[in-house]
């Protein structure tokens, strides 16, 4: 009898934890008060990159203070279809990118002259939705960080309202400030300051749908519900900086097609989250984990 109780509770784990993820499971929806179209201002002068804490030097910038928002994103497609800045192939949206210098360094992919895919339409984690004719948003996911975007999809948008992806150093001092912290609120990480793997917010059931993004700066120390974050902003006033989604930089390096993001995700554990971890992936690449935010020279 004992041993028939143990098997039927395994049994129940088993089943359990090989669950299909829901993708649409029901979502909590949250107005976390931070404006997605906020810009700060970073200074001139020098930081401390990476995790040996060499000293580099920026010029003045602005960086948004959230990523993209999925809402952003639509608005963008909407009004880039009609100019003819991006088109519909099949079941993605392509857009023109002008390629990269190609060295022919061994495991480097020519990037060439020519349309790119910026998003998948067919993907079931894509939150953006496209009738033929307009695209609109997955309802409850209006200001969640826009995913399931291509590098060339994130460097199109930015380009089009005359912004760039910022570059790898401009991302880490904008992160960090001009100290020496690991993460961008200070030393130490709480649940309650990230989302990341087993993080257990609001919208992550590991049971069931397993993890999603929070909405842009949902970690601004507010409460939602019985959940009461933690002000996880950096000394810039930027949110999001670590967890929620990877975030695409703009550097191309010469002999590389790989592109690199930095923050860590929600499917990260937490020390994936310190400033100078770092990620990379072909600049087609497309995950419900990925996003972006855009930076701008100061005129």
């Amino acid at each position: 009898m004992k041993r028939l109780l143990l098997t039927s509770l395994l049994l129940v784990v088993i089943l359990t934890a090989c669950a299909p993820v829901d993708l649409n499971a029901a979502l909590p929806v949250y107005d976390t008060g931070i404006d997605p179209d906020s810009w700060a201002e970073i200074p001139a002068g020098e930081f401390f990159f990476g995790q040996h804490e060499e000293v580099r030097t920026t010029e003045a910038y602005q960086i948004m203070v959230t990523d993209v928002t999925v809402a952003q994103y639509a608005a963008f497609l909407n009004a880039a279809l009609v100019d003819g800045y991006i088109r519909v192939n099949g079941d993605q949206i392509v857009g023109y990118y002008p390629g990269d210098e190609f060295r022919g360094v061994k495991h480097e992919e020519e990037i060439a002259a020519g349309d790119w895919i910026f998003i998948p339409l067919d993907d079931p984690s894509q939150r953006i939705l496209f009738d033929g004719t307009t695209f609109t948003v997955q309802p409850g996911y209006e200001n969640h960080p826009m995913t399931m975007v291509s590098w060339f999809g994130a460097w199109g948008y930015c380009g089009y309202y005359d912004w760039r992806l910022p570059t790898e150093i401009e991302w880490v001092k904008a992160a960090r400030g001009e100290d020496t912290r690991p993460f961008p609120w200070g030393e130490e990480i709480l649940r309650e300051n990230a989302n990341f793997y087993a993080s257990r917010d609001p919208f992550e059931d590991m049971s069931s749908f397993g993890s999603r993004t929070t909405p842009v700066g949902f970690y601004n120390g507010g409460t939602y519900g019985d959940y009461t974050t933690l002000d996880s902003v950096s000394p810039y006033g930027l949110y999001d900086m670590a967890g929620n989604v990877w975030q695409w930089t703009g550097d191309v390096y010469e002999g590389m097609h790989y592109r690199f993001m930095h923050g860590g995700s929600k499917d990260t554990y937490e020390m994936d989250l310190r400033i100078w971890v770092t990620n990379n992936a072909t600049p087609t690449y497309t995950s419900p984990g990925v996003g972006f935010r855009c930076a701008s020279d100061i005129p």
